[in-house]
């Protein structure tokens, strides 16, 4: 059935205006555009992220924010029509378009959250270029399945849970709503995507806005942040508790597993700095900070040379030749003084963070 001829006049009439507004905003939106252009051209090519990191990112970030989506906004259609507002659950069932709203509103372009995200897709690829290189005993069992075997409970159990991670990391997006989201940005994300579901709807509606609160608290609620693969992987270093001969051994078969996140948790709890710090440190291609926190722990040539080459071919950042020419100049630097070097990575996150804003800011 055709709508009334009123109705068809209103529709055209604001869909006049809505065309007229765009083409008020237009200059506006162009300059804004050449302006990104010119900035992404500038960019050298070491600040700027390659295709693959760039799709897998952007995978991994619309992944995330629809499983948030299909939990907060899932329950609160269930809230509502246990309330009896129907319409209104309907409504919000068929709500599209929140990763653009968020997208649109710039609050994605958050330091952290994107750090984080980067790091892990950067994490996850560097693992993957290691996937072609042979095992030094094809038939022995990985790491971290020989670990879940151990008769000590608290190391098997701690084994164990990096696997689950590791499986439940690799499987997702999933249904579960859960993000493997440090807290905060956990907390943050969680709240951005109720409040872009609340845009979807104009006008004042108190029932909806307290289903979308309620679903995000529930959400909040669920979230453990002890459940990341990371807080597991420094949990079975702190196990493993590796003596310093017996650390150039564990790393390099934690890379040659391909477990990145376990070679950086292990080294992070030998060199006693946290887990953030010393994964930047590996997936930085740009710096020599890892070579730099190896020596720290008075690694010889051949533990370097092993875990760089290693590294240098997973990823193709890297140049393998180019740090075979700077090894000597790696183990010219003292235990003592790369200690030094590397003793501000001790130092708590915040307080880093803190004195650097303070160093680029106009004296």
């Amino acid at each position: 059935m055709s709508k009334p001829i009123g109705d068809m006049r209103t529709g055209a009439h604001e869909g006049a205006q809505a065309l007229l507004a765009r083409t008020a905003a237009a200059d506006a939106v162009a300059h804004r555009a050449l302006g990104t252009a010119i900035a992404d051209f500038a960019l050298p090519d070491t600040d700027r992220l390659d295709e693959r990191t760039r799709a897998s990112l952007a995978r991994l970030l619309h992944g995330l924010i629809t499983v948030i989506e299909s939990e907060v906004g899932g329950h609160a259609v269930r809230l509502l029509r246990a309330q009896g507002e129907a319409v209104l659950a309907d409504m919000l069932a068929g709500q599209h378009g929140v990763a653009g709203r968020l997208h649109a509103s710039g609050v994605l372009h958050d330091p952290a959250l994107m750090g984080e995200l980067i790091a892990r897709v950067r994490q996850d690829l560097l693992a993957g270029g290691m996937a072609a290189q042979a095992q030094d005993e094809p038939e022995r069992a990985s790491l971290l399945n020989r670990l879940a075997q151990h008769p000590d409970r608290l190391l098997a159990q701690s084994a164990a849970a990096v696997l689950v991670n590791e499986s439940r990391r690799r499987s997702m997006p999933d249904a579960t709503g859960h993000s493997d989201l440090p807290a905060e940005l956990h907390y943050k994300l969680v709240w951005q995507v109720a409040a872009a579901l609340r845009a979807g709807f104009s006008g004042n509606a108190p029932a909806l806005d307290r289903a979308l609160a309620d679903s995000a608290q529930r959400s909040l609620a669920a979230h453990d942040e002890n459940d990341r693969l990371e807080a597991a992987a420094m949990r079975l270093a702190v196990a493993i508790d590796a003596r310093p001969d017996e650390l150039p051994e564990l790393l390099a078969e934690a890379l040659g597993d391909r477990r990145v996140a376990l070679f950086a948790a292990v080294l992070a709890h030998a060199l006693r700095i946290d887990f953030d710090a010393v994964r930047a440190m590996t997936l930085d291609s740009a710096s020599e900070r890892l070579w730099v926190a190896l020596r720290a722990l008075d690694f010889d040539r051949a533990a370097v040379a092993r875990l760089g080459v290693a590294l240098s071919e997973a990823d193709p950042r890297r140049d393998v030749e180019a740090f075979a020419d700077q090894l000597d100049m790696i183990m010219a630097v003292g235990a003592d003084e790369a200690r030094a070097a590397i003793a501000p990575l001790a130092l708590p996150a915040d307080y880093r963070a803190a004195l650097l804003a303070l160093k680029g800011a106009p004296q």
